[in-house]
């Protein structure tokens, strides 16, 4: 416990507002477990004094009301804390207040003493996360995938590219880094729950301000969806942008990668039988992914445009992207061709381009 009257620096990263000593009592438990050390503020006067620069405010239920009456500023990284999920009134009382997510203890110990502990890694916003998704065999997603990591990193934001299909046969051969030492795939699909962010990036493969997080070339191993949870939740904690080239069946840990994207680019040539496979991939990703994109790939077999793959899928069209006559050559050769004057890098610097993105100063 922080004596609220004391000097602090930096400020500590939670604050915890309840007057309730039991419910008290465990919230210091978690957040000594979680190696944070708490403010605590039992009254209105300092909540409010202390609510805008605290990384995560926990709220208990038995000030929930109060607090909402004093209508404070709405921000991010606010949570309520009960302990009787068959109380309605508490779902009331998070709207009220705008808060993000309500637990219950004991119940939620776990996953509560994980958003404690995320606060130490977070920085005052989450990284942007692309998952890229084929419409159809062949339709070029990790290509698209790569040239958005190698795009951001070269603009100076800490990139993490995450090859989300065991099937794929490895991102890091399209990138020409399967010699390079570090962790693959393999050796991460036992991780659960927490993983440190910093571990994790020093432990991969890096190039610049690019980490890659591959499969490898020995037998297959299925993707738990924990693992999936577990490695992308660290790898936005560490990173300014995070691409997930990912399959086109929806399994549990695709589902997962697509949940927590900020927006999914579905890649499809402009032609008719791309355009019917990729209108079955569409309505599994419309289900999960919050933001569904088109990204049309030139040229086409066909005579459809852009516009008319967009139209036929009813998806919004995000970019028209252009590969490399030689780019088969180019990779098998190990060299990658998203050189920002290629059609591949200006495809992806303008995809990037979409969205309000820059280097995030609070890392670890």
């Amino acid at each position: 416990m922080v004596n609220s009257n004391a000097t602090l620096t930096p400020e500590p990263s939670v604050l915890l507002a309840t007057a309730d000593d039991l419910l008290l009592d465990d919230l210091l438990r978690l957040t000594a477990a979680a190696g944070v050390t708490p403010l605590v503020e039992p009254d209105l006067t300092g909540v409010r004094r202390r609510w805008p620069a605290a990384e995560l405010v926990v709220v208990g239920q038995d000030l929930s009301d109060d607090l909402a009456r004093a209508q404070p500023l709405r921000r991010s990284g606010v949570v309520l804390v009960g302990a009787d999920p068959g109380d309605p009134s508490i779902f009331r009382q998070a709207v009220a207040l705008g808060a993000e997510q309500v637990y219950f203890l004991p119940a939620d110990e776990v996953v509560l003493g994980d958003r404690l502990a995320d606060s130490l890694e977070t920085g005052a916003r989450s990284a942007l996360t692309l998952a890229c998704v084929g419409g159809c065999g062949g339709a070029g997603a990790t290509v698209l995938a790569a040239a958005l990591a190698v795009t951001g990193a070269r603009r100076g934001l800490r990139t993490m590219l995450i090859d989300g299909d065991p099937l794929g046969g490895g991102i890091d051969l399209v990138l020409g880094q399967e010699k390079h030492a570090g962790l693959r795939w393999p050796e991460l699909v036992g991780a659960a729950g927490r993983v440190s962010a910093a571990a994790l990036r020093a432990a991969l493969p890096v190039v610049g301000e690019l980490a890659v997080l591959s499969w490898d070339r020995a037998d297959v191993v299925a993707m738990p969806p924990e693992a999936m949870r577990s490695v992308l939740s660290a790898a936005q904690r560490s990173s300014d942008l995070v691409v997930v080239d990912l399959p086109r069946r929806c399994d549990e840990a695709t589902e997962e990668a697509l949940v927590r994207a900020t927006s999914t680019l579905l890649v499809v040539p402009r032609d008719v039988r791309a355009c019917a496979a990729a209108a079955r991939v569409a309505g599994r990703l419309r289900s999960v992914a919050g933001d569904l994109r088109l990204a049309a790939r030139e040229p086409g077999l066909s005579g459809l445009s852009a516009a008319d793959v967009a139209k036929h899928l009813s998806i919004r069209l995000a970019a028209q992207v252009r590969f490399d006559r030689d780019l088969a050559t180019q990779l098998d050769r190990g060299r990658f061709p998203a050189d920002a004057r290629t059609p591949l890098g200006r495809a992806a610097s303008d995809l990037l381009d979409q969205f309000s993105i820059g280097p995030l100063l609070a890392r670890t």
